[in-house]
């Protein structure tokens, strides 16, 4: 896979992988997010290739990561939908693209997220709620808690999920 890192001639070489997952079409600097999501750190041995902020007819600037011989659960997919929407998930077998997945964020969420109002329902102790969002609609990636309507802008989420902000 070639892929064009600068203007210019400069260009990155990516090598291909034999088999794992390939997330393209990040949002530009997400791509520490999204292997936080992973919890991957780079000391587990795994070969990850992560190209950060190249060009893309689609997005204008983009992200890619490529983890050789790991696969995605559906659980954390839909956990890297919410700080990247829109991004491709590809399995890879054989040097082969195997199975090509849009990911989207989901139109509601359970027990991933938590309300960030103090004195939500879901933060008092000893109740047995777990906190529910809707997404709004609009452009912005934001979620509205059921119970009290406290909104959780596309910051407050990749806090969340990735313990820091985007990186």
């Amino acid at each position: 896979m070639r892929v064009v890192a600068g203007a210019g001639s400069r260009h990155l070489l990516v090598s291909r992988i034999r088999s794992g997952t390939v997330i393209d079409h990040i949002p530009a600097g997400r791509a520490l997010s999204v292997l936080r999501i992973l919890g991957l750190t780079g000391r587990e041995g795994y070969r990850i290739a992560v190209v950060m902020n190249v060009e893309s007819r689609k997005l204008g600037r983009k992200d890619i990561v490529k983890i050789e011989d790991v696969y995605v659960s559906e659980d954390v997919a839909r956990r890297i939908a919410l700080v990247a929407p829109r991004a491709t998930l590809n399995v890879i077998r054989g040097y082969e693209v195997q199975e090509k997945k849009s990911l989207e964020p989901p139109e509601t969420v359970e027990g991933i997220l938590r309300c960030i109002n103090p004195t939500c329902i879901t933060r008092k102790p000893g109740e047995p709620v777990r906190p529910r969002f809707r997404r709004l609609p609009g452009g912005r990636l934001r979620y509205q808690c059921i119970y009290c309507g406290t909104i959780l802008e596309e910051d407050d989420i990749i806090e969340q999920l990735t313990g820091g902000t985007q990186a």
